[in-house]
């Protein structure tokens, strides 16, 4: 029991098999490093093999485990499928799907645009993590128990609890009218899908990331970084290590009866920013 306490078994993920999906940039491979450089061993997804190709260059100067990629595309239930039936052909067990995969769009009020603006944006940030959650329960299941489940981590926003669409991280004029919605799907999919696996012993939370840098807030950043910054009240923007041991201790044996949760990481920005 004693030995249970330890920090080098309450968070020990050496030896997990981990995919992340959009892992080659940003909060993915944020996240992706984490685990790689713990000892798991971590698939990462996206539609573009050369950034992939890059990104797990970058992942293999840290890793301790095997480091691989998948090219998929999670924008359809079809593109789903193919990265599951891809995984399955080199695994024949899932320990923690990162389902990060995610897109905006930014767009004038009385004319945003219903395929790119909306449709889109649903497709990849909500019926993603259903379609890939749904077709790799029967590996998260496999061999979980209730002291080491399976794990799901949805990548939300703390936009899904935040009503500004209009703000610097958008151009002059646009608003991100789908992203918000889309985000707060996110949250109570999680809820849904931790009702529904936890008692097959998977875990499902939400981690609702402020600003960080990604491709998505490249935009906000290079613009407005200054503001930004400005209406942080640790100072800063969250960190790579922020990331990924919130993601860490999330997979760990630490978390292993938390499920349905959702974790804001923004360092308190949410009180003051319209962010």
């Amino acid at each position: 029991m004693a030995q249970d306490l330890d920090i080098p078994s309450l968070f020990d993920v050496k030896g997990k098999i981990v995919l992340v999906t959009g892992g080659s940039a940003g909060i993915g491979q944020m996240i992706a490093m984490g685990f790689a450089r713990n000892g798991a061993t971590v698939y990462i997804a996206a539609r573009k093999e050369a950034q992939l190709k890059e990104a797990i260059e970058d992942i293999k100067e840290v890793a301790t485990g095997k480091v691989d990629y998948i090219v998929a595309n999670v924008g359809s239930k079809a593109g789903c499928d193919g990265l599951i039936s891809e995984f399955k052909k080199r695994e024949s067990k899932l320990h923690v799907l990162v389902n990060n995969s995610g897109i905006t769009w930014g767009g004038p009020y009385r004319d945003f645009p219903e395929e790119k603006g909306w449709d889109n944006v649903f497709n990849v940030n909500v019926k993603s993590i259903f379609y890939m959650t749904a077709g790799l329960s029967d590996y998260l299941i496999k061999d979980s128990t209730s002291t080491d489940p399976g794990r799901v981590l949805n990548i939300s926003s703390t936009a899904s609890v935040m009503p500004h669409s209009e703000g610097p991280l958008s151009d002059s004029g646009n608003g991100v009218w789908s992203y918000l919605p889309s985000k707060a799907a996110v949250n109570h999919l999680t809820s849904q899908l931790a009702v529904k696996l936890a008692p097959s012993f998977v875990t499902v939370n939400a981690i609702l990331p402020g600003v960080y840098p990604s491709k998505m807030s490249a935009f906000g950043l290079r613009n407005s970084g200054d503001k930004i910054v400005a209406g942080q009240p640790m100072g800063r923007v969250g960190s790579p290590a922020d990331m990924a041991g919130l993601a860490l201790f999330l997979a760990s044996p630490a978390s292993a009866h938390i499920t349905g949760a959702h974790i804001i990481t923004d360092g308190g920005a949410r009180f003051y920013s319209k962010l």
